[in-house]
């Protein structure tokens, strides 16, 4: 799935989704601009920019309470129908673990990292795949659905002209009934104590520290062996770094052989252009 979004020289760059909460409360009516279904068509016509929702958003606690019950959700779905689907299919209600907002950060917004030269960033454009995802999954827990992104590519701090850091992100399903975190509490895998989700806030595992790194997540990055370092936080956000290796042209043609066919994404054909 590849989710693209369109600069807008006028609005200024935003490194995160957070915002100043207002202190009041307005006291007019759910009218005009504050009627959801108002608002819905609003960002309908301006193709659900995501800048935009975080400046209203911003605005008062009624726009806020309006962002994160109606405009995240329809932002996601608007944007990655299928993935957005996935993710919340089986909840009726629609919720998702961790929330429509942390979902929409991370499917624009790039961590960065502590080796590279640019910190986090938006993204004009990603691609989600969960044909990716099961190569970060042990093979016991090839059962669990998980979005990864292609990685992010960063020049490394003082390295040479081929260092270069990969940052990836991705996303579970259910994680709570996941068999990767049944791994991570039979194992009982300790919850990092300095890092925190980029995207929730949650606490963390690491899953290099919980050896549920499998090799070929390294290989589908085209990093190399050891490289590699990811983390998963209790909602199911997951991120991390890789060491890419510059691969020749013939490299690039013979691929790997995990003991696994390759499938096409069912949502690899959803391109969203703003």
């Amino acid at each position: 799935m590849i989710i693209s979004r369109r600069k807008d020289s006028r609005l200024p760059v935003m490194n995160s989704l957070r915002f100043k909460q207002p202190s009041r409360l307005p006291s007019f009516t759910d009218s005009g601009i504050e009627n959801e279904q108002v608002l819905t068509l609003v960002f309908e016509s301006i193709s659900w920019d995501i800048h935009t929702i975080c400046a209203v958003a911003s605005v008062s606690r009624r726009f806020c309470a309006i962002a994160r019950r109606v405009l995240w959700r329809s932002l996601c779905v608007h944007r990655a129908p299928g993935m957005a689907a996935a993710l919340s299919g089986s909840d009726p209600s629609g919720r998702i673990d961790g929330g429509w907002q942390a979902l929409a950060k991370l499917m624009f917004f790039c961590g960065g990292g502590e080796s590279t030269r640019s910190p986090g960033h938006f993204l004009s454009e990603s691609r989600f795949s969960k044909t990716s995802g099961r190569f970060f999954l042990p093979k016991n827990c090839r059962g669990d659905l998980l979005y990864v992104s292609d990685p992010c590519e960063h020049q490394a701090v003082g390295g040479g002209g081929d260092e270069h850091l990969g940052v990836f992100r991705g996303v579970f399903r259910e994680f709570m009934r996941s068999k990767t975190r049944q791994c991570l509490v039979r194992r009982q895998a300790e919850l990092e104590e300095k890092v925190r989700c980029p995207y929730c806030g949650g606490r963390v595992w690491s899953m290099k520290a919980a050896r549920l790194v499998p090799k070929s997540a390294a290989r589908r990055l085209g990093s190399r062996d050891g490289g590699l370092e990811f983390y998963v936080c209790v909602n199911g956000h997951l991120h991390g770094t890789c060491w890419l290796i510059p691969l020749s042209s013939d490299e690039d043609e013979m691929g790997f052989d995990d003991g696994e066919e390759e499938e096409d994404d069912d949502d690899s054909d959803d391109f969203l252009r703003r």
